[in-house]
């Protein structure tokens, strides 16, 4: 048993270990003098590795050109798999993405060459899953700029979704800092059986959390229920951490993860995780913040939604509840695949199902998209024949991609506005996320379910109590799915999509065209000008839930992530407005008129006038999308005041030198009107823990004060000076 030993004061603590902290901690870059105190302390960290996906690396990439060192400083990888649009299938939409975006992958190619970055080429994958495949290991810590990050907790590592600031960090060579988290404990008892899944789990534990329950908290789960788990299916449960807010999630080390390893042909970690499997669990005793039991011999399917991963209810009240909430019954698409369930396991029990029905003469009824998480999964079901069976009952299979997942979905079914229901494997169902249409009813839970229910094309149907109607007219019951965890004859490689970077990176030369539309040098931002913020009109009131696709939406958006400028155009054009309750509509005090939100931030930038957003609770849930903290930077917002935010998104402000500040009191955004004007009083003082004052304007000439409070340390408050962190890394670079 592992012991800590920390100095807080002068107390000194010992107690046995959590897995969790045994990680976190193993990996602090001064252990000897790092106060430790969980919900209190800065850690400083240092990664093993960094990963991100095309549409974060290209400002990610960007971000550390401009600070001007010569080579990243640990292993890290860049993937492409967001920017692909899904349409035709497969082989035709892969050939049109390379086309349409050739100039950006040119651009991280080079770039990823330059700076000795290894670069996964379009059709690769999706991050998460070649990250499983060839680079998470037990023990280890990650960062990704991608929420899902935390997928790789399946194979015991701590990895964490991050803004692109904190990646450049980390390629500089800096510690990375995370706030000291909690540790929330999940016990498993029982087995998984029938047509409950490792999915199952997770929509379980969201729908008790909500998505803001895990904020703060590493989600450790243990207990004797993980033994009935596959290692891809723990990687299932860790991916949907983010739905509640957790900082991540992970597993203890098992046979299970062993396997895994010896079949991506890592068999050399799998036995030096074995030789220190005592060190990969917690120990007897570790104290959790909050410890929550799930029987999984009693766990029901369940089926999250709509608009929302935390509405969750089991499949034997499902149709009851499509009824009362007159959700539209017919399921216009199902989709299986995307980075949370696109396993050989996944896809191999989806594949039984189909086989069943095409054994009665049934095909779909709904549409049925199939999303391979790898150039290694497609190839291996390609060869195993589970592929063949998904596309005889109608299956279209899509790029070994994100898609529909983040909205990369050109979908032609229905028209936008029209009221229809789909159902996924992915794990995110916010308003208009996969679609575009704010219409369309998304609802998520496992492959086993969208599979048997696309026979049906009807969202009440219950695969384990309900009968089809075979080609002979005789009705049937399907039995219970079964597939192969790992592929009996080993994985299939597939095409090599990898480069490596080369040994002699002297003459190359990163590709960027002084007249693109789509990649922009960065430039800095300007320095705080050693004032409070006086007189600040508000771009915003925000009401309800905003996440970063509100914020800053993905789908056809993504194509911009390299041109901060451009994208910019699309700044909280998502968001609901408090004073209208209309969406991209807001009061321009320059002109009295309404106008598109980043169409009056560009007004009030030019004519040098700084604006705040005032926000909802959990403001900035969702995807690490680090635009929707920049294009508030470089529009000229100063600070986001809210009742609380999502963590990533908190970082990403205070990297970009914003100030997001909270209210003391949350009834105190009921104080502020959107015709207000604001000033922020403290800042020549700004101190860690100090609160700051918000001072009201109000039209009719009435000021009001009301505490708000930060969570700065006294780093934090250094890049709110030097005007972002990526300016303090310059400075400190060229001092």
């Amino acid at each position: 048993m592992l012991q800590l030993i920390y100095f807080s004061g002068l107390a000194v603590s010992r107690h046995p270990l959590t897995l969790s902290e045994k990680i976190v901690y193993g990996h602090l870059d001064d252990p000897v003098n790092q106060e430790i105190i969980r919900g209190k302390s800065y850690l400083n960290l240092r990664p093993d590795r960094v990963a991100c996906q095309d549409a974060t690396a290209q400002s990610v990439l960007l971000q550390f050109i401009s600070a001007g060192i010569p080579k990243v400083a640990v292993p890290m990888s860049i993937h492409c798999d967001h920017l692909i649009e899904a349409e035709a299938g497969g082989d035709k939409d892969l050939a049109r993405d390379k086309e349409v975006n050739k100039e950006v992958y040119d651009f991280m190619a080079t770039g990823s060459a330059k700076y000795d970055i290894g670069f996964w080429r379009p059709g690769s994958g999706i991050i998460h899953q070649i990250i499983l495949e060839n680079y998470a290991f037990p023990g280890g810590l990650m960062i990704g700029t991608d929420s899902h990050t935390v997928n790789a907790g399946g194979l015991g590592m701590v990895a964490v979704g991050v803004g692109g600031a904190d990646a450049v960090d980390v390629m500089a060579g800096i510690p990375w800092e995370l706030k000291c988290p909690n540790i929330l404990g999940v016990k498993l008892i029982g087995k998984l059986s029938g047509w409950t899944t490792p999915k199952d789990v997770i929509l379980k534990l969201t729908g008790l959390l909500t998505v803001k329950g895990g904020t703060g908290s590493i989600v450790e789960y243990f207990g004797p229920g993980v033994e009935s788990l596959s290692c891809t299916g723990m990687a299932t449960i860790c991916n949907m951490g983010a739905e509640i807010g957790a900082t991540t999630s992970i597993f203890p080390f098992n046979s299970r993860m062993g396997d895994f390893l010896r079949a991506t042909r890592r068999g050399e970690i799998a036995a030096y995780a074995e030789s220190f499997a005592h060190n990969l669990r917690a120990d007897e005793g570790a104290h959790y913040d909050q410890v929550i039991e799930i029987n999984l011999s009693e766990l029901e399917p369940h089926i999250n939604g709509p608009f929302t991963p935390d509405l969750a209810t089991p499949l034997s009240k499902f149709k009851d509840a499509v009824e009362a909430n007159n959700w539209p019954s017919e399921i216009k698409v199902g989709l299986i695949g995307s980075c949370t369930n696109s396993s050989y396991e996944d896809m191999s029990r989806s594949a039984s199902i189909a086989k069943e029905a095409l054994a009665h003469g049934l095909k779909a009824k709904s549409l049925f998209t199939i999303t391979p998480g790898s150039e290694q999964i497609r190839a291996t079901i390609a060869r195993d024949g589970q592929e063949e069976v998904l596309k005889n009952v109608g299956g279209l299979v899509l790029a070994n991609a994100c898609g529909p997942c983040i909205g990369q979905w050109k979908r032609q079914d229905v028209q936008k506005g029209e009221k229809n229901t789909i159902i996924s494997s992915f794990n995110r169902n916010f308003t208009g996320r996969n679609d575009a249409n704010p219409a369309t009813h998304a609802f998520v839970t496992s492959p086993d379910l969208v599979t048997a229910m696309v026979f049906a094309g009807d969202l009440r149907f219950n695969p384990i109590t309900d009968t089809l109607i075979g080609a002979d007219g005789k009705p049937f019951k399907f039995t219970e799915p079964n597939g192969a965890e790992l592929p009996p004859r080993g994985y299939d490689p597939g095409e090599d999509t990898y480069q490596a970077p080369p040994e002699d990176r002297s003459n190359v030369n990163v590709l960027i065209s002084p007249d693109s539309s789509r990649l922009q040098f960065l430039k800095p931002f300007p320095k705080w000008d050693g004032k409070d913020a006086e007189q600040l009109p508000i771009l915003i009131k925000v009401k309800g839930k905003c996440t970063t696709d509100h914020i800053s939406m993905a789908g056809p958006w993504l194509k911009l992530r390299g041109h901060l400028d451009n994208i910019s155009n699309n700044m909280l054009i998502g968001a609901v407005n408090a004073e209208n309750n209309a969406v991209n509509k807001v009061k321009n005090i320059l002109t009295n008129e309404y106008d598109a939100v980043p169409s009056v931030a560009r007004q009030y930038k030019a004519n040098g006038i700084r604006w705040v957003v005032i926000g909802d609770e959990n403001y900035g849930e969702g995807s690490a999308r680090e635009h929707a903290a920049l294009e508030v930077r470089y529009l000229g917002g100063i600070a986001v005041i809210v009742k609380s935010f999502a963590r990533i998104h908190e970082t990403n402000l205070k990297k970009q030198g914003l100030l997001p500040l909270t209210f003391a009191d949350p009834f105190d955004y009921n104080k502020v009107d959107p015709s207000d004007k604001v000033s922020i009083i403290g800042l020549t003082s700004f101190t860690p823990g100090k609160q700051l004052t918000l001072r009201i304007h109000k039209v009719s000439g009435e000021t009001v004060d009301i505490p708000v409070n930060h969570s700065f340390n006294q780093n934090q408050i250094e890049y709110f000076k030097a005007g972002s962190a990526l300016n303090r890394i310059a400075e400190s670079f060229k001092s």
